[in-house]
């Protein structure tokens, strides 16, 4: 092989390794419905500086209804074996149990029902 050869195989094969994109996240898949937790989820739930989640049933379906700053948006949701799925901006995110610690929020922080969409983002009942 040649010289050229050889340095053209190492460069395609470092820049091949840098450009590896990241995993695909797998969206949580509705498996056997889990309607007895996502049911005692249902109501208001309190989050920062006025945020808050609300959860009510619609049929098969759970509403969404977050409401941040001053701005609410309402998302339809799926319950499965671990909370509660939706579609926000085109990313599927869920809802589930956790603690103020999980939330990543201060001033959840001590509080033991909660529910977090992500961290940075949750909201506690008292």
């Amino acid at each position: 092989m040649s010289r050229l050869a050889v340095i053209t195989c190492v460069a395609t094969v470092i820049l091949a390794g840098c450009q590896v994109p990241a995993p695909p996240q797998a969206a949580p898949t509705p498996g056997p419905r889990s309607t007895v937790k996502a049911g005692l989820w249902l109501g208001r739930w309190e989050g920062a500086e006025g945020a808050y989640l609300e959860i009510t049933k619609a049929g098969e379906k759970y509403a969404i209804e977050i409401r941040y700053l001053d701005k609410t948006d309402v998302y339809d949701g799926t319950s499965f074996s671990d909370g509660i799925a939706f579609t926000r901006n085109g990313q599927t995110e869920t809802i589930h149990a956790g603690t103020g610690e999980q939330t990543g929020m201060k001033s959840l922080a001590g509080k033991k029902n909660c529910l977090v969409i992500r961290y940075g983002e949750g909201y506690c009942r008292d």
